[in-house]
């Protein structure tokens, strides 16, 4: 069923010939008003053209008023040019819209170190069609994802849409992942900017698939305020609640992967900790590896916990996985088969209790597979 955007939001797609696949890959998210934003993106040194930009513009202040996006061509290590291709991008934009080129946010993603076609952007970019839906957006920014991510909640009459892509390259600080969120709810940009940092550390930052870190990603919010103003104790929560909905479904879309993860501590020294940890356990290659084949390996959670910085005793530690308590300060009797069976799951919770104090945090993950591999080694070839 076809995701209606919040009030003053349309979106819409073509292809433009920069996917080989020649499916979609270009795609604009518009606001009919201006509207208030705030950002997070990589902090790869290496990162793109796009972010560098995207950087410049948030600290100048201002509103936004649309985000243009190419899937296919991450336009990043491509010299001087590629700051001018992504420059070129902004501006095809803001002229089909008409509005100034500094309220117009670039995103890239997909191959490092190709120049991008933009005389295909400046082709392209006056096909597409603007609708008061997702979907064509959703689907035109995927790379190597199987399925689109789409998200949505409501706050007292007020709409909140998220949409996002991430497959691999996956890992705190952030990913490769595209995430924007769209509200029709009145904002200011200050209290914005002050929430989303935090919604974006509990969420898309506590996200891991092979502990790599892009060059292009980026997490955006935009509220135009077509709806009216709520309270901001309701409005933020259901912001999460987005942004998390979206990192689980990037968690489990990741490469090759054939269950999500997610990985709950609790009893830490701080919230810190606890998030820490979480994602250590969750970013473990060796416990990626049982979990792939349902393996209730505890040793490598624990072994794993202890790289991660996080306090703790290990005689005080407890363990369970989809519910079953394997390790409590020692080795425990369990029946090995039947927490084997209770893995084959597309969903595999562990619980951790550090017995240290009151923090909590949640990873999610996924399991590590041949195909991850399969892909990843054939992916310019």
């Amino acid at each position: 069923m076809a995701v209606r955007l919040p009030r003053g939001f349309r979106a819409g797609a073509t292809r433009a010939g920069i996917k080989p696949s020649g499916k979609p890959d270009l795609a604009l998210l518009v606001s009919g008003l201006p509207a208030s934003w705030a950002y997070v993106a990589t902090q790869n040194r290496a990162a793109a053209p796009s972010i560098h930009r995207g950087r410049a513009l948030y600290a100048r202040g201002g509103t936004l008023r649309a985000v243009v996006v190419n899937a296919g061509n991450a336009n990043c290590a491509t010299g001087e040019r590629g700051f001018l291709d992504d420059r070129r991008m902004a501006e095809v934009a803001a002229l089909r819209l008409g509005v100034p080129v500094e309220e117009v946010l670039t995103a890239s993603t997909g191959v490092i170190g190709v120049p991008l076609p933009v005389e295909k952007v400046e082709t392209g970019l006056p096909q597409i069609e603007l609708t008061p839906y997702a979907d064509a957006f959703a689907e035109a920014i995927l790379t190597t994802d199987l399925v689109p991510k789409v998200a949505e909640a409501e706050v007292e009459g007020a709409r909140i849409v998220g949409i996002a892509k991430g497959s691999g390259m996956i890992h705190p600080n952030m990913a490769t992942m595209l995430a924007f969120v769209v509200t029709d709810a009145a904002l200011p940009q200050e209290a914005l900017r002050e929430a989303w940092r935090g919604i974006v550390d509990r969420t898309f930052n506590q996200v891991t698939v092979d502990g790599d870190t892009s060059t292009n990603d980026l997490a955006l919010v935009m509220a135009n305020g077509a709806f009216g103003a709520v309270p901001l104790e309701a409005l933020f929560p259901a912001l999460g609640a987005v942004a998390q909905e979206l990192a689980r479904k990037i968690a489990r879309d990741g490469e090759g992967a054939t269950k999500l993860m997610t990985v709950r501590v609790v009893g830490a020294a701080t919230e810190e900790e606890a998030r820490r940890a979480a994602r250590t356990i969750a970013g473990s290659a060796l416990w990626k590896s049982a979990l792939y084949g349902n393996d209730p390996n505890w040793g490598r959670i624990l072994a794993a916990l202890g790289n991660s910085g996080a306090r703790f005793d290990p005689l005080r530690v407890r363990i369970w996985v989809q519910g079953i308590p394997l390790y409590a300060g020692g080795v425990l009797p369990f029946d090995r088969e039947a927490a084997s069976q209770a893995m084959r799951s597309e969903e595999v919770e562990i619980l951790v209790d550090l017995q240290e104090g009151r923090g909590e945090g949640v990873a999610w993950g996924c399991d590590l597979t041949e195909g991850y591999v399969r892909i990843n080694s054939l992916y310019t070839t």
